[in-house]
């Protein structure tokens, strides 16, 4: 029932691993989309106000309120 204390043998592989290929047609149309959501979300949190506001009344400033000052943002 004794059991050997010799440490077990992994075979050693010679080959490398092949490294992932991502053309860049896959990743272009992504980084667009994730371009203009994040220029939407810039414009919303930074600018929704005033003369250049595409909503009218105070919604979107008070629901953006506290994001605008914790990213430094002035909007008073």
């Amino acid at each position: 029932m004794a059991q050997s204390a010799a440490p077990a043998v992994f075979p050693q592989s010679s080959a490398a691993p092949a490294p992932i290929t991502l053309p860049v047609r896959a990743i272009v149309p992504w980084a667009v989309f994730l371009g203009v959501l994040m220029l939407a979300l810039l414009y919303f949190v930074g600018a929704e106000q005033g003369a250049t506001a595409l909503v009218s009344g105070e919604n979107v400033h008070e629901w953006l309120h506290d994001g605008r000052h914790l990213l430094g943002f002035p909007c008073h």
